[in-house]
């Protein structure tokens, strides 16, 4: 089993910082968890979907994280509509951008007709879309914490008539006493390997640090000195946008697979320094 060798090891996860610190410490390491995005629901948007749902408007619905889906059923039931709300999604075509939203839908027994190949991003989503006549069609799409203006605007280039939701918006934690502390301590190299589970959480990250005007510290600190995961192909181009490069990017697109490729590299580090 690969071993993380006492490596401090940060996460931004808030969701699955527990299962990512458990993770950690049983590969070696000491987890250090800074939590860096804040999901807000957008009730508001929900009542609108459901009644263009539940009137049979829509021909596809897409779903591009679990969240979403969550978000939407659990708003669904408070308001006693979840059962016509399940009844609409199972009559209508599924879209899934990955594994998560299938995830959700399936203990729903909603089933999904299309969804994206590894690693889950925009650009598979559209090439799965080649399978499916969409011209012409009415399609809601379900955007994650913040506008997805590729996957709306080829769409709409395909002959798609589009309706767009938010349900929920990416922010900053309320209180972000943790995540500077965290910017401190890896310029102050006081944190051995970090690893980013989304492109937002690297964003909100260099936020800090440019509030605090440590945003070269942070870049020259996350390229000399800290072993930097990437869980997938947009988070690592994110990082690359503040001119940081992974040193490791996980051959499947999931966290435990990021930890576990973390602690192969930091294996082999030590290693080769033997």
């Amino acid at each position: 089993m690969p071993a993380l060798d006492g490596a401090t090891v940060a996460v931004l996860e808030t969701r699955m910082s527990r299962e990512l610190s458990e993770l950690i410490r049983r590969l070696g390491g000491v987890p250090y968890v800074a939590p860096a995005v804040r999901e807000v629901p957008h009730f508001e948007n929900i009542p609108p979907f459901l009644d263009a749902l539940t009137a049979g408007q829509f021909s596809i619905v897409i779903f591009q994280t679990g969240v979403g889906v969550t978000v939407l059923l659990r708003e669904a039931e408070r308001l006693g509509r979840l059962d016509e709300t399940l009844g609409a999604l199972r009559t209508t075509t599924v879209v899934c951008r990955g594994p998560k939203p299938v995830a959700v839908l399936k203990r729903n027994a909603v089933p999904v007709h299309l969804k994206a190949a590894e690693p889950y991003t925009t650009t598979e989503l559209l090439d799965a879309f080649s399978s499916l006549e969409i011209d012409g069609r009415q399609v809601a799409l379900i955007h994650y914490g913040e506008l997805n203006h590729r996957l709306a605007d080829a769409l709409r280039q395909r002959g798609a008539r589009l309706d767009e939701y938010v349900l929920y918006e990416w922010r900053l934690p309320e209180d972000c006493t943790r995540l500077t502390a965290l910017v401190r301590d890896l310029i102050d190299q006081h944190v051995d390997v970090i690893a980013f589970t989304s492109r937002v959480q690297c964003q909100h990250l260099f936020d800090v640090a440019r509030a605090g005007e440590m945003s070269e510290e942070l870049t020259r600190a996350l390229s000399e000195h800290t072993i930097v995961g990437a869980v997938g192909p947009v988070c690592a181009a994110a990082l690359q946008a503040h001119h940081v490069i992974p040193d490791v990017l996980p051959a499947h697109p999931s966290m435990g697979a990021l930890i576990a490729a973390l602690a192969d590299y930091v294996e082999l580090s030590s290693e080769s320094d033997q």
